[in-house]
This record gives structure tokens, sequence and C-alpha cells, in this order.
């Protein structure tokens, strides 16, 4: 039984058991306006723990922060989880590229979960407020030798992987800049490249090292 199943059929479960006790309160002449009221209040309880809201799997790969589906062999997200190991391999995804720093609270756990489940895995850390052409030439080799392999690049909030992602495309690939700015635009916007200019910085310091005009 898969996640939803399961849960709507605790739902379920817990409705059924709860009208059984209100029925037996009117039965007994125990209930009067409060088991109208019971009732009520057990339908809307039903109803919120059965909406998709609540029955959502929360181990795919959509709930980990500012997921994005770049193409259909290229994915960006934020921090993922070992919960979320069985949707990587659902996703066939074959190579994972942690740009985040390594953090015992957040992604310990990370490189074990993968690896075990096949996935390979390369972690080039970041510094958030100190991203470098070094970083970033390690990042494009490690794309380039991924030969086709659906790959997801990650960071804690997706900011790192989207920015170097959208370096490769650019200046790697030759995807036009207006359309990889798309994808970086699905996780950034002016106010988060205002709160960090470093950013802003690195990506047109790189795209003019590059012979590119960032916004061209």
């Amino acid at each position: 039984m898969d996640f939803r199943a399961s849960h709507q059929a605790r739902g379920s479960l817990f409705l059924a058991q709860v009208l059984c006790f209100a029925r037996c309160l009117k039965a007994h002449n125990l209930g009067g306006l409060f088991t109208v009221k019971f009732y009520r209040l057990v339908l809307a309880i039903a109803a919120l723990w059965l909406s998709p809201a609540y029955s959502k799997d929360p181990h795919t790969l959509e709930d980990a922060r500012n997921f994005h589906r770049v193409s259909d062999v290229l994915l960006t997200a934020g921090q993922i989880y070992p919960e979320q190991v069985a949707a990587l391999q659902s996703e066939s995804v074959e190579l994972i590229i942690n740009l985040a720093v390594a953090d015992p609270s957040r992604n310990a756990e990370e490189p074990f979960a993968v690896q075990q489940a096949g996935i390979n895995y390369v972690n080039i850390p970041v510094l958030w407020d100190a991203p470098t052409p070094r970083d970033l030439e390690l990042f494009f080799a490690m794309m380039d030798a991924r030969q086709g392999r659906k790959t997801l690049v990650h960071c804690f909030a997706n900011f790192r992987a989207s920015a170097f992602t959208y370096l490769y495309r650019v200046i790697r690939e030759g995807v036009p800049e207006v359309d990889a700015r798309k994808d970086l635009y699905a996780v950034w916007d002016e106010a988060k490249f205002d709160e960090n200019p470093v950013w802003r910085t690195f990506i047109n310091e790189s795209m003019a090292s590059h012979g590119f005009a960032a916004g061209e």
C-alpha cells in the first residue's frame, strides 16, 4: 500500500470510529445538540485529513525546497534527505552534485544514503558568501563528465545550484541566455540578488571571463 492509500485508509478508519462513538451518544440520549455539532466537527476533520494537501507524499522530490525541473535530464533543488532516495530512483537520477558545505544537521546522512542506492555523488562545497571561479570550473568539469546521465544539482535552498546551472548551460551548452535565465529566475528574483550582491557580481564576472554578458 502506498503512502496516499495508507493515509486515506487511516483517515477512513478514524472517521468510522468517531462516528460510531457519536451514534452511541445519541442512542443513549447523551448527545442532543452536542451530537449534531460533534458530527459536523468530525466531518470537517475528516475532510481536512483526506484532502490532497494532507495526503501528499512528503518524500517526493517536489517537496525539496525550490525544486525545479530544468529538462528531462537535469533537475535542481534545495537540500534532499534520505527519505527522498526512493523518489530519486523513481526519477532515474544517476548523478547528484551537491554544492552545499557540510552541515551535520542538514546533509550528514546524504552521501551514504544516495551512494547506497547506487547513485553517483559529488560534493563541491561552495561558500555562500564567497563563490569562486575554481568552484565553477570544477562544477563544469563534473557536468561535462556526466555524459547524458540524469543529474540533480542541489544545495541548501537551490540558490547556489540554480546559479551554477545557469552559468553551465549558457557558457558550456550554448543555451540562449534568455532561456537559461527563465530557469534561474524560477528560483531567484531581483530582490534576492539585491540581498546577495556577491552572487550578481559572481555571475556577471563569470559570464564576462568566458566572453559572455549577463542579460544578453
